[in-house]
């Protein structure tokens, strides 16, 4: 399942969404990191609501990952203990 998770995490976008206003209007951002560097990727308003639900699914497979990497550990351990 770890390696499941593994590769659909790495599909998905990384980073936040970023509201501006300049005036009346509103821009928003994918934002992430590379490296040092900030990087703003502009998203249009037809592929907000697709990208946030794709940036929060992102956030909850990497939660599954850490409970599963987690949950392989423990396991680990019982089964050293017995040996």
């Amino acid at each position: 399942m770890i390696e499941k998770y593994t590769d659909e995490y790495s599909c998905l976008p990384k980073g936040s969404i970023y509201e501006k206003r300049v005036g009346e209007k509103v821009y928003y951002y994918l934002k992430y990191r590379d490296g040092k560097k900030v990087i703003s990727q502009y998203i249009s308003k037809d592929c907000i609501e697709e990208v946030g639900s794709k940036v929060q699914k992102r956030k909850h497979v990497e939660a599954m990952i850490k409970s599963l990497k987690k949950e392989l550990d423990i396991a680990n351990r019982i089964l050293e203990a017995e040996l």
